[in-house]
């Protein structure tokens, strides 16, 4: 069942579009191991086959600090997003912790680092129908996400999963100076789908980024809180989202009674 709190002006403004966080939101929450990211990145920049029994030990030493290496400018970028809301793309992180982008053997990490992530990117099942259900009422659809991806790349796991041609506006914070929950991120989402603050809504998993950042700019905040988020990733703040959805496929109900 879902819980409401309604509050202010934001209570009494028509719903023309719905935004959505990405990860944990339109992809079920799931564990990842990240220094593993990093390592099949960096045993792939030195040839290093995985569980090969002929493989010199030095090599496996200098991906294993490569890997580390990455990992520790990572987590400093993102330790910026939830300090400073900067934001950081792939490239600069790499880029950061000393990659040559023109390696022979950089476009081959680039590939298995993807192949890491593809089983954590698949959308919900609930997604197409719930959008689907928001167009028919005259609702856009945004997509807002924190992340150090690419445009193309979300794109192209959207257009994969057959839900790219139900989004009427994106915005990834890899493309613009500061992540959610910066004021900036939500205005340019907003613009994005051509509605206003006060007449969109958001839906994601997290207080700070997903509840207290929208309402700054005067949005309606749906929290769906069934991601078991890491200890360094949680910030402690005084936020009520506007309603509680168990699941993606309650924002429908909610959005409706609103």
């Amino acid at each position: 069942m879902s819980a409401e709190t309604v509050r202010g002006t934001r209570a009494s403004a028509p719903v023309r579009a719905v935004i959505f966080d990405w990860g944990g939101t339109l992809t079920p929450w799931h564990e990842v191991d990240l220094p593993e990211q990093w390592r099949v990145f960096a045993r792939e920049v030195h040839g290093v086959p995985v569980d090969s029994p002929d493989v010199a030990e030095e090599d496996v030493a200098a991906a294993e600090r490569l890997a580390a290496q990455i990992l520790e400018v990572e987590s400093a970028a993102w330790r910026g997003g939830r300090e400073t809301h900067s934001s950081a793309t792939l490239e600069s992180v790499l880029d950061a912790a000393g990659i040559d982008p023109a390696h022979d053997r950089h476009h081959l990490a680039l590939a298995a680092y993807r192949r890491f992530w593809e089983p954590h990117t698949f959308t919900d099942p609930d997604v197409r129908p719930l959008w689907t259900a928001l167009h028919d009422r005259g609702i856009r659809v945004g997509v807002l996400s924190n992340t150090i991806w690419s445009r193309d790349y979300h794109r192209e796991i959207f257009e994969r999963d057959g839900v790219l041609d139900l989004i009427d506006g994106d915005v990834y914070s890899s493309e613009i100076d500061h992540v959610k929950p910066h004021p900036e991120a939500f205005r340019a989402v907003c613009d994005a789908v051509g509605i206003p603050p006060r007449e969109s809504v958001y839906v994601g998993d997290r207080l700070f980024e997903d509840v207290h950042g929208p309402q700054q700019v005067g949005m309606r905040a749906i929290w769906i809180p069934h991601s078991d988020l890491p200890e360094e990733q949680r910030v402690a703040v005084d936020a009520t989202p506007d309603a509680v959805a168990e699941r993606l496929g309650d924002v429908l109900d909610i959005v409706d009674r609103w």
